[in-house]
């Protein structure tokens, strides 16, 4: 993986601005430690930062390719996995290749197909190309949004990056909130609205769509989006489908020139993908499979079980490593590691986000990083084929707004009355739910219960599921690892979402055609294991830690966040002895320690990032 910004002109002359385009990219250093590359012309600028996957001699970038004296000079943050299909149909055109690095076959896609090139990618990527005879820009986000960009517009100029961070080192680009800012970062987060970059006037481009920039205009499109339709394969068929869709997907995310490993939690979807991955390292000699768990100290002994998290992962993980022959290796991390790791994480993420979730993931992956490049991680598979409790229990199906985010009044009570009058954050998100549902492709005739589960698949796809991806993105490329999601797969993602709830629930379990659809490949205690989500800390020295940190903001006077809060109702809640569970924030894991350090996170970065409102 890598990181890409680039600065688009049509009155300065940027061929002089390279101080300020290294500026940009030096924030992007840890997503590609490697190496680094500029490119500067008149009207435009590109710079990157590479992360060392595949074709360490032959993926230098900026890279410029030539067909008939057509220039273009693209940068590429991602990866294909069909890129030898793509090469082979690309000699049959009469191209010519340097290097086997799939940036050289991408920007040759574009050369021979344009815009066009998109409906052929099977990857993860954020791109831009820039086109010197047409003096146009062309800028493309991976169907399913696994890869970041961002954007913004000032003047004469035209910005784009992987990371708000990068943007915000243009001395054009602020760090201001506007009402719909806060209202992202008080009512939304840690989710954030597609197309949103939550500072003023900053952009991102939407997963399945593309830019073209060029003097008269930005003209966003969508090249991709679900299509509903009656689903006709019978069980045996379809999870015979869904088991060659997975586990294709898995073997070509296994590619790399470097080291690959799997995160293994002991669940289902990271299960698979571990099984599938040792199989394939057996078959091609390629040696013994190395898997990673996360823990917490003295987590065995303050675990408490709960509908959403039924029981411990340790077990599993050891049962999946020992059947499939893995080299398993358990990180285990305390407390205060955990709280230290919270500003490292709002740093990496660039605003406020899951807390110990983002913090946890972030020392996981540093640590992973010491032994290997590439890593395969579970994500996705709830959000696609339907694991979580809201797709079941009538009071979250039915609950009319994002139900892992239901306490909107209560989230709307922590605000100072003059900002909460002023934001309105319930009307807001009221509003973007209701944004949400009209995008939904709805299939004509359709059963209303079935109807209503489509809804509920599309949120998930395309806000929760987000979410997460955000989270992988942020914080292993923090830590310089890539993390590859083949559930994320468009394919997989095409075809799931339109087998029908009572075929998805097969046998009445969650995600009951996947499990159908991977039967002999784990034992069954993991096959049919019940979904427990992401591992957390239970540790109540965790929960006095981040209450002794938030209060201590609150009776800090400089702090900027006490101008946004009610201060009373905050407090009252940091000085009861709640239990951790009582209130409830986001998701599954969010709960009130994780509000506790929500809230530090938010001060910290109005500090760090020296927010300022924009009335």
């Amino acid at each position: 993986m890598c990181g890409i910004v680039g600065w688009i002109d049509w009155e300065k002359d940027l061929s002089q601005e390279r101080p300020v385009l290294q500026q940009m990219t030096q924030c992007l250093k840890d997503r590609g430690p490697d190496a680094e590359g500029f490119w500067l012309t008149p009207r435009a600028a590109l710079g990157h930062r590479r992360l060392v996957v595949v074709d360490p001699a032959g993926g230098q970038q900026p890279m410029t390719a030539l067909k008939s004296e057509h220039a273009c000079t693209m940068i590429y943050n991602g990866e294909l996995y069909n890129t030898e299909d793509l090469r082979q149909e690309l000699l049959a055109c009469g191209h010519t290749f340097q290097s086997h690095s799939d940036t050289e076959v991408l920007l040759h896609c574009y050369l021979e197909w344009g815009t066009n090139c998109l409906a052929k990618l099977n990857g993860i990527f954020a791109f831009a190309i820039w086109d010197e005879r047409a003096q146009r820009l062309f800028v493309a986000r991976d169907r399913m949004g696994v890869k970041p960009l961002f954007y913004a517009q000032r003047g004469s100029s035209f910005l784009f990056a992987s990371e708000l961070k990068a943007l915000l080192a243009h001395p054009d680009v602020k760090p201001e909130l506007s009402r719909e800012g806060l209202a992202e970062v008080f009512g939304i987060s840690p989710a954030r609205t597609p197309g949103h970059g939550v500072f003023h006037q900053v952009h991102e481009v939407r997963p399945g769509c593309f830019l073209t920039v060029t003097r008269d205009r930005v003209k966003q499109e969508t090249y991709w989006r679900l299509a509903s339709r009656p689903h006709t394969d019978d069980l045996p068929t379809t999870a015979a489908r869904v088991r060659e869709l997975v586990v294709d997907s898995i073997k070509r995310q296994l590619v790399a020139d470097v080291p690959v490993a799997t995160l293994l939690s002991g669940g289902l979807d990271s299960s698979v993908i571990t099984a599938v991955a040792a199989e394939h390292f057996k078959e091609t000699g390629r040696g013994t499979l190395h898997s990673y768990s996360i823990d917490y100290v003295d987590n065995d002994k303050h675990f408490q079980a709960s509908s959403f998290q039924p029981n411990e992962d340790a077990p599993y993980v050891q049962l999946v490593s020992k059947y499939l022959g893995t080299q398993h290796h358990t990180i285990e991390f305390d407390t205060a590691e955990l709280v230290d790791a919270l500003k490292v994480a709002t740093l990496a993420r660039d605003l406020p986000g899951m807390a110990d979730v983002d913090a946890s993931l972030y020392l996981f992956c540093r640590e992973i990083k010491k032994e290997t490049t590439v890593v395969l991680s579970g994500e996705c598979a709830d959000e696609v084929f339907g694991g979580y409790p809201w797709f079941y229990r009538e009071e979250l199906l039915h609950a009319g707004t994002f139900p892992w985010s239901r306490a909107v009044k209560e989230r709307a009570s922590w605000l100072s009355p003059e900002l909460r009058a002023w934001v309105k954050p319930e009307e807001y998100v009221a509003m973007r739910y209701a944004e949400s549902l009209d995008e939904v492709p709805h299939l004509p005739s359709e059963d209303p219960i079935e109807a209503r589960r489509r809804e509920m698949f599309y949120l998930n796809i395309t806000w929760f599921m987000n979410t997460l991806l955000d989270r992988k993105d942020r914080m292993s490329m923090a830590a310089s690892l890539e993390a590859r999601v083949p559930f994320c797969d468009h394919r997989i993602v095409e075809y799931v979402w339109n087998i029908p709830w009572e075929m998805k629930t097969h046998g009445n379990r969650e995600k009951g055609i996947l499990r159908k659809a991977m039967e002999g490949i784990l034992p069954d205690e993991v096959l049919y294991r019940k979904k427990s989500p992401y591992p957390k800390t239970h540790n109540p020295s965790y929960t006095k830690a981040v209450r002794t940190w938030l209060l201590d903001i609150l009776n800090d006077p400089s702090s900027p966040l006490l101008q946004l809060i009610d201060v009373p109702v905050i407090r009252k809640i940091a000085e009861s002895d709640a239990q951790a569970s009582s209130i409830p924030f986001f998701g599954q894991l969010m709960s009130t320690p994780q509000l506790f350090a929500y809230l530090g996170q938010m001060d910290y970065w109005l500090r760090e990032y020296r927010v300022t409102i924009k009335a």
